[in-house]
């Protein structure tokens, strides 16, 4: 089709054409010849191009098909929510990764019993999580909310009760540096009250179980504060059929804080321990720190007291010398009947002077009261004479007890 037109003004880079029955048409001056001006007649062809057409169709249904493709077919997808491990007091719950196709993450959250818990920290590399805190023997319910920039998903609700006293299949125990034996043994024990052992620490691991600490694990589980105990704490659940408090068999702990009590539904055979793990407890025993044994002891010992074993309070070393124990007032009678020797009253004079000079240094370097204490025994088997002498009777009726003792240590002078 050719149309002739009249160039009626041309102004910064637009044409002003004019059609034969005076309509005004605006054309880009860049398409005209560049010697036109004013008042100049063109001709311009005017045809449809069907192959343009036809490709440019082309192109935009494969650009739909394109969009389809990316964002119509794959959306994201709805977390479910798992129970991982349920104890007493805490939950465990797990999912698998979140499918976000071509949206934007907003946010994770978790509820509880139909009230928000909080948001998954880095929703991207966490798919798990622990709720700690909780009652003993409750149900509740969990569920998730997804928000992302093409929609909001909601997960499954989870119903999980915790477990009450005697469930004990809840407890996940990872070994540590542990005597062979002693290992044996505690896999033994974790396989009878129903609990698991696993490799390493994790979430879902309640109670690190070894003899020394040491090694990468039980970095990790002082990190992530987990239980460090001893393999008695197993023992101690056992023995006493539901989960036990772990103050008294940390590493350091003081035995004498542990629980002690007996399972009815473990007295049979079953429930002895085997010679195995008798043996493997000696040796952990034998294992222990030297500061741990001392304060397994009742009472520390004394360094100044020779002889602790003693009952008597105020009982003296062996070497402190004692002096000989005055004999029987009626022996001193019988020592008089020996007047040859020292008369009475030199005897009586001699007594009260070297009475009180008696002590314990004196008794210590002289042998000779051993030999008198002997002498005195052999004169009390002899007949007592009978004495006539009623002054004599009564200034010996009058004397000191001490000043008797005195007197028949220094019999034979």
């Amino acid at each position: 089709m050719l149309v002739s037109l009249t160039v009626g003004k041309v102004d910064a880079g637009v044409a002003v054409l004019l059609t034969e029955d005076k309509r005004l048409i605006e054309f880009p001056s860049i398409l005209l010849p560049p010697s036109i001006t004013s008042g100049s007649i063109v001709d311009i062809t005017v045809a449809q191009n069907f192959d343009a057409e036809q490709k440019s169709q082309a192109a935009f249904e494969s650009l739909q098909s394109q969009i389809l493709n990316t964002y119509g077919l794959r959306a994201p997808a709805t977390p479910e929510l798992r129970l991982r491990n349920a104890t007493q007091s805490t939950i465990v719950l797990e999912w698998d990764p979140v499918q976000l196709a071509t949206t934007t993450l907003r946010s994770l959250a978790l509820y509880r019993n139909g009230q928000k818990a909080g948001n998954i920290p880095r929703p991207m590399d966490m798919l798990s999580t622990k709720i700690s805190g909780l009652q003993m023997n409750t149900e509740y319910s969990f569920y998730m909310i997804l928000r992302t920039s093409g929609g909001t998903y909601t997960s499954n609700t989870l119903t999980v009760k915790t477990h009450d006293m005697s469930n004990l299949t809840g407890i996940r125990v990872t070994p540590g540096v542990l005597p062979p034996q002693l290992r044996e043994s505690l896999e033994t024990a974790v396989e009878r009250i129903g609990a698991k052992i696993v490799d390493s620490p994790r979430i879902d691991t309640t109670h690190f179980v070894c003899t020394e600490g040491r090694g990468k694990d039980w970095e990790r589980a002082n990190e992530m504060n987990i239980p460090v105990v001893r393999p008695e704490w197993i023992e101690g659940c056992e023995r006493e059929g539901k989960i036990i408090g772990v103050r008294g068999y940390y590493l350091d702990a003081n035995p004498k804080h542990r629980q002690i009590g007996s399972n009815p539904s473990l007295s049979g055979p079953a429930a002895m321990a085997s010679p195995a793990s008798q043996q493997a407890m000696a040796a952990s025993q034998a294992e222990l720190p030297v500061r741990q044994q001392q304060q397994q002891q009742q009472q520390p010992p004394d360094p100044k007291s020779p002889d602790r074993e003693s009952t008597v309070s105020g009982e003296p070393g062996p070497e402190v010398n004692e002096p000989p124990s005055p004999p029987p007032k009626d022996e001193g009678e019988g020592h008089h009947s020996q007047e040859p020797e020292a008369g009475s009253h030199d005897d009586g004079d001699e007594s009260e002077n070297e009475g009180p000079e008696v002590a314990p240094p004196r008794v210590a370097n002289d042998a000779r009261p051993e030999a008198t204490s002997q002498e005195v025994e052999e004169s009390s088997d002899e007949e007592e004479p009978v004495s006539t002498d009623g002054a004599r009777k009564s200034r010996e009726s009058q004397e000191d007890p001490r000043d008797k003792g005195g007197e028949m240590e220094d019999v034979d002078l």
